[in-house]
């Protein structure tokens, strides 16, 4: 038997979701929910779901086994806390929260419910760090060095779009900006997830661009930077530099740029990725595919470099196995709070701070 899930939010992103939730052979029943009765009513018949909802409150009161959060991100902690405490496993978009208080709240609600939380961070499940995880598996790096992971989307990329449409009515000339480190989980998740280590302390500086309009001290985040870069100590020992570049001549782009070991190294830039050590080089070919899915979801993987059906089948055997998905509340918070200190270094002109943790999942 299988499980019920209902989709919160079917905006721009949600929808990217519907399909592989509904073709999934471990979902029995898929509902909708969003507060646009126009654009739920589209969803809805677009792809022939007929269970449908108006709002969180309303779908925290169904019989539904677990939600999927695709609302705006500052709403995703307080959200998905209250969806856990009406009994409901929980799966949101990135980031997983916007402060270190709802870190904690976070952890401690998946700790009083015993309720399944996943985020879905879809740097995770990229050709090149399901490439590199396996490496380091193996221990083919050696000892970690250094690694260095970036995200790099200017604004003229689509963000100008993204900010209006988050806001709606509300949207005003102090909604724009936003701080880059507040949002570093698609390169945050990189080192965390391959080395398997925690950021520890940061040293971060600020970029600003001239005569800026967009990241403005007059605006609700009183963010002047437009990129943000930190120098990050890991919990094995390594460092890691992580880049949030929102002002930048380049193409979008999500990736590890480069892991060094006392063995072998890993780097990569637009032309192609390549693996070394102290004696070769070779090139190296990234594949989408690099774990087993069922094959309904195997056919069409979705966005962000294939993630999309990696994430829903991780959460969806998650439910079902009842058991710990391994981007867990934990971990989740460890891919967003590091962003949150280097914003802080950055306004003490790199002062080096140190990060807080909240350890690692409960037996």
């Amino acid at each position: 038997m299988g499980i019920s899930v209902g989709i919160v939010g079917v905006g721009s992103f949600g929808p990217q979701f519907i399909k592989l939730f509904k073709v999934h052979p471990n979902v029995d029943r898929l509902a909708l929910c969003d507060l646009k009765p126009d654009r739920l009513s589209r969803c809805s018949k677009e792809y022939q779901v007929s269970e449908t909802y108006s709002s969180l409150d309303d779908i925290c009161k169904s019989d539904l086994d677990a939600l999927a959060i695709f609302t705006q991100h500052w709403m995703h902690a307080p959200q998905a806390i209250q969806a856990m405490k009406a009994g409901k496993h929980v799966y949101t978009a990135v980031p997983a929260a916007r402060s270190l208080d709802e870190c904690h709240n976070l952890v401690e609600t998946v700790k009083e419910t015993g309720l399944v939380y996943m985020n879905g961070e879809t740097s995770f499940f990229r050709p090149d760090a399901a490439f590199c995880r396996k490496k380091a598996e193996e221990g083919a790096f050696g000892e970690f060095v250094h690694f260095q992971a970036e995200y790099f989307h200017d604004i003229s990329h689509g963000l100008y779009e993204v900010a209006k449409n988050r806001w709606g009515d509300q949207w005003d000339r102090d909604k724009t900006g936003g701080i880059p480190m507040y949002y570093p989980t698609h390169s945050t998740c990189f080192p965390i997830s391959v080395m398997k280590a925690h950021m520890t302390s940061v040293s971060a500086q600020g970029y600003i661009y001239p005569n800026d309009d967009w990241f403005r001290q007059d605006t609700i985040s009183e963010n002047r930077f437009s990129n943000q870069i930190g120098l990050f100590t890991m919990s094995n020992g390594s460092t890691a530099r992580i880049a949030e570049f929102r002002r930048i001549g380049h193409q979008e782009t999500e990736r590890i740029s480069a892991i060094y070991g006392t063995e072998a190294s890993f780097e990569q830039n637009d032309s192609g990725a390549m693996w070394m050590n102290k004696n070769s080089m070779e090139e190296v070919t990234l594949t989408k595919k690099h774990e087993p899915l069922p094959d309904m979801l195997a056919s069409d993987l979705g966005g962000h470099g294939g993630s999309h059906a990696y994430l829903v089948h991780e959460f969806v055997d998650s439910v079902s196995k009842e058991r710990l998905p391994r981007i867990n509340v934990w971990q989740a918070v460890r891919y967003c709070t590091p962003g949150f200190v280097a914003h802080e270094s950055a306004l003490k002109d790199g002062e080096l701070l140190k990060i807080p943790d909240w350890g690692t999942p409960p037996n």
